[in-house]
């Protein structure tokens, strides 16, 4: 009994970590906050951390958005909620075609540290995933 006990709390304490962990301010490095400071002076926002990596989620210029950073500092992706009305003619097409039935409750514009852009439609509680061109890349679990 206390060993499927331990395995219970194990898988637990295991799926709790892979969700974002919330943080106070400071608990984050400095180098993750001067990171987000030298590119939104000025702003302040909400921390998680996520799979090594800090999550801050912040308002700018009216919009709702987050950013990935590394301990190092290093923002890998920065993410801007869009209405579903600006994903691509392609993008709606095939989210009608392949969830039929199924509301887009939330989009975002996704820029990757590389210059990469995606684009997120929240679909079924699954992140569905589309490159600047609008064609599919993948599924996520939300």
């Amino acid at each position: 009994m206390k060993k499927t006990f331990l395995f219970v709390l194990a898988g637990t304490a295991l799926s709790l970590s892979a969700c974002g962990q919330k943080l106070k301010e400071s608990a984050v490095p400095a180098a993750v906050k001067q990171a987000f400071s030298s590119k939104s002076p000025g702003v302040t926002g909400t921390w998680e951390k996520e799979n090594g990596d800090y999550e801050v989620n912040f308002k700018k210029v009216g919009k709702s958005m987050s950013q990935v950073i590394t301990a190092q500092g290093l923002i890998t992706e920065t993410e801007t909620d869009i209405p579903v009305s600006e994903l691509s003619e392609k993008i709606r097409t095939y989210l009608l075609q392949h969830y039929k039935g199924a509301k887009v409750k939330e989009a975002a514009k996704i820029e990757k540290s590389d210059g990469k852009i995606l684009f997120e439609a929240e679909v079924n509680g699954k992140d569905v995933l589309f490159d600047a061109e609008g064609n599919f890349v993948k599924e996520a679990k939300d």
